[in-house]
Protein backbone atom coordinates (compact mmCIF):
# COMPACT_ATOMS: atom_id res chain seq x y z
CA UNK A 1 0.00 0.00 0.00
CA UNK A 2 1.41 3.34 -1.04
CA UNK A 3 4.53 1.74 -2.49
CA UNK A 4 4.04 3.48 -5.84
CA UNK A 5 2.88 0.55 -7.94
CA UNK A 6 0.53 2.68 -10.05
CA UNK A 7 3.04 5.44 -10.69
CA UNK A 8 5.95 3.08 -11.35
CA UNK A 9 3.75 0.73 -13.37
CA UNK A 10 2.68 3.56 -15.66
CA UNK A 11 6.28 4.75 -16.06
CA UNK A 12 7.42 1.22 -16.87
CA UNK A 13 4.68 0.77 -19.46
CA UNK A 14 5.56 4.09 -21.06
CA UNK A 15 9.28 3.29 -21.21
CA UNK A 16 8.65 -0.19 -22.60
CA UNK A 17 6.04 0.98 -25.10
CA UNK A 18 3.32 -1.32 -23.73
CA UNK A 19 -0.03 -0.87 -22.01
CA UNK A 20 -0.62 -0.50 -18.29
CA UNK A 21 -3.41 -2.12 -16.31
CA UNK A 22 -4.26 -2.23 -12.61
CA UNK A 23 -6.59 -4.92 -11.30
CA UNK A 24 -7.81 -2.61 -8.52
CA UNK A 25 -8.98 -0.18 -11.23
CA UNK A 26 -10.68 -3.07 -13.03
CA UNK A 27 -12.61 -3.98 -9.87
CA UNK A 28 -13.65 -0.37 -9.20
CA UNK A 29 -14.85 0.03 -12.80
CA UNK A 30 -16.73 -3.27 -12.75
CA UNK A 31 -18.38 -2.66 -9.37
CA UNK A 32 -18.98 1.06 -9.77
CA UNK A 33 -17.71 1.77 -6.26
CA UNK A 34 -14.45 2.13 -4.39
CA UNK A 35 -12.53 -0.76 -2.88
CA UNK A 36 -13.09 0.76 0.56
CA UNK A 37 -16.85 0.72 -0.08
CA UNK A 38 -16.71 -2.91 -1.22
CA UNK A 39 -14.88 -3.84 2.01
CA UNK A 40 -17.43 -1.98 4.15
CA UNK A 41 -20.52 -3.17 2.28
CA UNK A 42 -19.56 -6.75 1.41
CA UNK A 43 -16.49 -7.67 3.47
CA UNK A 44 -12.97 -8.74 2.66
CA UNK A 45 -13.81 -12.25 1.44
CA UNK A 46 -16.20 -10.86 -1.18
CA UNK A 47 -13.53 -8.41 -2.34
CA UNK A 48 -10.88 -11.17 -2.49
CA UNK A 49 -13.14 -13.25 -4.74
CA UNK A 50 -13.55 -10.25 -7.08
CA UNK A 51 -9.81 -9.68 -6.97
CA UNK A 52 -9.02 -13.29 -7.86
CA UNK A 53 -11.31 -13.08 -10.90
CA UNK A 54 -9.86 -9.73 -11.94
CA UNK A 55 -6.28 -11.01 -11.76
CA UNK A 56 -7.09 -14.18 -13.73
CA UNK A 57 -8.83 -12.13 -16.41
CA UNK A 58 -6.05 -9.52 -16.60
CA UNK A 59 -3.22 -12.09 -16.79
CA UNK A 60 -5.06 -13.80 -19.64
CA UNK A 61 -5.93 -10.65 -21.58
CA UNK A 62 -3.18 -8.11 -20.92
CA UNK A 63 0.35 -8.29 -22.28
CA UNK A 64 1.86 -5.14 -20.81
CA UNK A 65 2.62 -3.97 -17.29
CA UNK A 66 0.08 -5.27 -14.80
CA UNK A 67 -0.27 -3.97 -11.24
CA UNK A 68 -1.96 -6.12 -8.62
CA UNK A 69 -3.43 -5.08 -5.31
CA UNK A 70 -1.34 -5.87 -2.26
CA UNK A 71 -3.56 -8.73 -1.12
CA UNK A 72 -3.88 -10.50 -4.48
CA UNK A 73 -1.07 -12.91 -3.63
CA UNK A 74 -2.92 -14.22 -0.60
CA UNK A 75 -4.74 -16.55 -2.98
CA UNK A 76 -2.86 -19.76 -3.76
CA UNK A 77 -4.31 -19.99 -7.28
CA UNK A 78 -3.20 -16.44 -8.01
CA UNK A 79 0.33 -17.24 -6.84
CA UNK A 80 0.35 -20.29 -9.13
CA UNK A 81 -0.90 -18.14 -12.01
CA UNK A 82 2.00 -15.74 -11.47
CA UNK A 83 4.60 -18.53 -11.54
CA UNK A 84 6.77 -18.14 -14.60
CA UNK A 85 5.78 -14.49 -15.10
CA UNK A 86 8.10 -11.54 -14.55
CA UNK A 87 6.91 -10.33 -11.17
CA UNK A 88 8.47 -7.41 -9.32
CA UNK A 89 7.83 -6.89 -5.63
CA UNK A 90 8.16 -3.20 -4.79
CA UNK A 91 9.12 -3.07 -1.13
CA UNK A 92 9.28 -0.32 1.49
CA UNK A 93 9.59 -0.11 5.23
CA UNK A 94 6.97 1.27 7.62
CA UNK A 95 8.71 4.65 7.98
CA UNK A 96 8.57 5.12 4.21
CA UNK A 97 4.88 4.13 4.24
CA UNK A 98 4.19 6.76 6.91
CA UNK A 99 6.08 9.38 4.91
CA UNK A 100 4.21 8.58 1.70
CA UNK A 101 0.69 7.97 2.92
CA UNK A 102 0.60 9.14 6.51
CA UNK A 103 -1.14 5.79 7.08
CA UNK A 104 -4.31 7.75 7.60
CA UNK A 105 -5.88 7.51 4.17
CA UNK A 106 -8.87 5.41 3.19
CA UNK A 107 -7.19 2.02 3.46
CA UNK A 108 -9.74 -0.45 4.79
CA UNK A 109 -7.19 -2.85 6.26
CA UNK A 110 -5.47 -0.07 8.21
CA UNK A 111 -8.45 1.51 9.95
CA UNK A 112 -7.21 1.01 13.55
CA UNK A 113 -3.59 1.51 14.71
CA UNK A 114 -2.29 1.79 11.14
CA UNK A 115 1.43 1.42 11.90
CA UNK A 116 0.94 -1.83 13.78
CA UNK A 117 -1.51 -3.16 11.22
CA UNK A 118 0.81 -2.25 8.34
CA UNK A 119 3.65 -4.16 10.04
CA UNK A 120 1.41 -7.17 10.67
CA UNK A 121 0.19 -7.18 7.06
CA UNK A 122 3.76 -7.04 5.79
CA UNK A 123 4.92 -9.79 8.14
CA UNK A 124 2.08 -11.99 6.91
CA UNK A 125 2.57 -11.18 3.22
CA UNK A 126 6.29 -10.55 2.66
CA UNK A 127 7.19 -14.22 2.20
CA UNK A 128 4.37 -14.56 -0.36
CA UNK A 129 5.58 -11.52 -2.30
CA UNK A 130 9.10 -12.93 -2.28
CA UNK A 131 7.81 -16.38 -3.32
CA UNK A 132 6.31 -15.05 -6.57
CA UNK A 133 8.80 -12.29 -7.31
CA UNK A 134 11.51 -12.58 -9.91
CA UNK A 135 12.92 -9.35 -8.49
CA UNK A 136 12.59 -7.31 -5.32
CA UNK A 137 13.11 -3.57 -5.65
CA UNK A 138 13.16 -1.27 -2.64
CA UNK A 139 11.37 2.03 -3.13
CA UNK A 140 12.65 3.61 0.09
CA UNK A 141 14.00 7.13 -0.47
CA UNK A 142 13.77 6.72 -4.25
CA UNK A 143 11.86 8.76 -6.79
CA UNK A 144 9.44 6.96 -9.12
CA UNK A 145 11.97 7.41 -11.94
CA UNK A 146 14.74 5.83 -9.86
CA UNK A 147 12.48 2.90 -8.96
CA UNK A 148 11.52 2.47 -12.62
CA UNK A 149 15.19 2.29 -13.65
CA UNK A 150 15.89 -0.19 -10.83
CA UNK A 151 12.99 -2.40 -11.98
CA UNK A 152 14.20 -2.35 -15.58
CA UNK A 153 17.69 -3.31 -14.41
CA UNK A 154 16.36 -5.99 -12.05
CA UNK A 155 14.37 -7.77 -14.75
CA UNK A 156 17.02 -7.06 -17.38
CA UNK A 157 14.75 -5.13 -19.70
CA UNK A 158 15.83 -2.19 -21.76
CA UNK A 159 13.69 0.81 -22.46
CA UNK A 160 11.87 0.75 -25.80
Amino acid sequence: MGVGKSTVGQLLAERLGVGYRDTDDDIVAEQGRSIADIFVDEGESFFRALEKQAVRRAVGEHHGVLALGGGAILDEDTRALLAGQRVVYLSMDVEEAVRRTGLNTARPLLAVNPRRQWRELMEARRHLYEEVATAVVSTDARSPEEVTRAVLDAVELKEA
